[in-house]
Parts: structure tokens; sequence; C-alpha cells
């Protein structure tokens, strides 16, 4: 199913999609709800408020070449913070200390409950499901630092979309991404080196997750440079598409 996170006169609220209408979700969306008849829709905005997020660099193989590094055995994570999140239409906002910003289109796992120590056997019964995310990177700073924080940690700098599917085959999704409408990337959920599962194993046994956090699952190779005034579309297949725009700050 898929559902989306809207504002509609000033209140929040979630949409299903039923036969090409969204209708009113009613209940828990981390818990227990119902999809009524009543049809609604309005301004898409981040699907949660996430406690944290949490995201795996390196984890494509052909990233990692391009990247220069090694696949990773174990998966490689860091946090950014929620204060990075902006929303599909929003603008991302590149600043005055950046030189060489880089999008990373992603496939993003919306934890469902609270929940640590989690076996991968165990890991789908935690996942509410899954949405589109850009991880944002001056690569630089990147390479300056060292540490990642500074370089994935700007306000702007995790568009989320407000978009999550219920049900997506991992084994074959293709994301995209397009800069001012030409493909600069393009991968398949099949070529992760560690699964969406593996991930939330890994790192419920280092912190608790809790309901509404985000899992970013890596990029594919292709990542570019983004400059002021570019469009930038990830798009994953069954889930929809996560559009930003790019302004110097």
């Amino acid at each position: 199913m898929l559902i989306k996170h809207i504002v509609n006169q000033g209140k929040e609220h979630y949409v299903a999609l039923v036969e090409d209408k969204f209708y009113l979700v009613e209940g828990d969306i981390f818990g227990k709800y119902t999809v009524t008849d009543k049809q609604l829709d309005g301004q898409e905005i981040p699907f949660c408020n996430p406690s944290k997020i949490v995201a795996l660099g390196l984890n494509y193989y052909k990233h990692a070449e391009e990247f220069g590094s090694k696949a990773a055995v174990e998966p490689l994570i860091f946090l950014k913070p929620t204060t990075s999140i902006i929303a599909n239409g929003q603008h991302i906002l590149l600043p005055p200390v950046a030189q060489h910003v880089e999008f990373e289109g992603e496939i993003a796992v919306v934890v469902k409950d609270t929940c640590r120590d989690v076996e991968v056997d165990q890991a789908a019964q935690h996942i509410l499901g899954y949405t589109i995310a850009n991880d944002v990177t001056e690569r630089i700073l990147q390479k300056k630092d060292g540490q990642w924080t500074r370089a994935k940690g700007f306000d702007t700098f995790c568009p989320l979309s407000g978009l999550l599917q219920t049900e997506l085959d991992l084994s074959n999704t293709v994301l995209t991404t397009q800069v001012n409408g030409v493909e600069k990337q393009r991968g398949n959920s099949c070529e992760m080196i560690n699964s969406p599962l593996a991930a939330l194993s890994f790192v419920s046994k280092v912190m608790t997750l809790h309901a509404g956090d985000i899992i970013l699952t890596g990029t594919p190779q292709g990542c570019s440079k983004i400059v002021d005034g570019d469009t930038v579309t990830v798009t994953v297949q069954n889930i929809g598409k996560l559009t930003n725009f790019v302004k110097q700050k």
C-alpha cells in the first residue's frame, strides 16, 4: 500500500492510495489503522518526524569503487541531524563554505516500533515501509574532516519524501536520480551490499530504534555535483518521486 503524509487546512493527515485516489487514514499509522471512504489530499510533507536518521555509507559495490574504497564487510553507519530534513519541493541550500556538493539518491527505511538487538530474520516486522531520500553531501569537507558529520549535516541536506510504500520488492527495485531532467544515477536494490533487513538488525545492536526513525540504505554509483539553479529528482520504483531545487545560500 502507498501512503502519503500531508497537511490539509493546517492539520497533518495520512492518506492511502486506492485506485488512483487518496483516502483518509484513521488510527495509528505505526499501529492499527483503517482506510476510510473520505477522499483527501493536500501538501506533501516528510513522512515522519524521526528521533534520528541513521545512514549507511558505501552500501553499493560500484559506489564504493567510484569512491575509491573497498566494500565494507559490515555496515558503515553515520548520523544525519533531523534539522537536515526538508520536504518534497523545497530548496537544498548550498552553504557559503560548500565547494562541491553532490546528490545521493536513496531508498529509506521507516522504523515501525521501538526495538533493539533485532536479528535479521526478525527485522521485517519492525519496518513500517520504505520511502525516498537524498543524502546530500559536501565532498571536499567529507574528505577533509574524515568524519562525515559536517559534510552531510547541513540544514536542508536530507530531502525526505512524504510517500511510504508498505510493500516493496527489495530483490528488484530500481532507483534513479535526474538532474535537470538528465539521468545521472541508476541502481537496483539487489545491488546493495547489506540489505535493509541486515541494516536494521546491525543498527539496532548499536542503538535503540524508535517508531519513525529513518535508516538510509546507501546510494548507487553515479553521484555528481549540483549547483545553484539545478533541479534534482530521485525516483524509486513503486514509491514515486522526490524533487528538490538547489539554491545558493
